[in-house]
């Protein structure tokens, strides 16, 4: 498994080197791979989202018993574990690999900005489709735009540092 994990690391990391050439004397590396990465871990969520939301809860609220969740609500609920682990990953493997942080306070300051992440997710999403009347996939989507901006300066400069940094 360890195998196959290097072995798709090693394939991102080409394709998105590959990619950031034209843009090279433009951008740093380590920000185009954050953009490549985010990208792809962005377009598993909306399409998760989407799949969830039509076909899984096909816009249904879904009743807990305890609480019921709306259908856009429960979508980006269920999607979030997926894209919440593919996202760390990427980040640790692909993007942020100078940090000098131990891979478990990475986890513990990437799970804090993804708090930071779910409590925007929510709000916009509330905002969005109740009170702007939005379509809930759009609504995502233009929430998604948002949250990348802050999620992006927590994870470079909070989750995986590169300066050295007394643990």
């Amino acid at each position: 498994m360890l195998k196959i994990l290097g072995f798709c690391r090693k394939i991102i990391i080409t394709v998105a080197d590959w990619f950031y050439k034209p843009f090279s004397s433009y951008i740093p590396q380590v920000t185009f791979r954050y953009g490549f990465t985010g990208g792809l871990n962005t377009v598993l969520d909306i399409f998760l989202y989407f799949v969830f939301y039509n076909y899984v809860f096909q816009k249904q609220n879904l009743d807990l018993y305890f609480v019921t969740l709306s259908p856009h609500i429960a979508a980006f609920a269920f999607v979030f574990p997926i894209t919440f682990t593919t996202g760390f990953l990427l980040a640790k493997y692909v993007t942020f690999t100078q940090s000098q942080l131990r891979g478990r306070k990475q986890l513990f300051r990437y799970g804090l900005t993804v708090i930071g992440a779910i409590f925007l997710n929510y709000i916009f999403l509330k905002f969005f489709v109740e009170y702007c009347n939005i379509w809930a996939t759009l609504s995502k989507i233009l929430t998604t735009c948002l949250v990348i901006v802050y999620s992006y300066f927590m994870q470079r400069y909070f989750s995986f540092k590169t300066t050295p940094v007394k643990e």
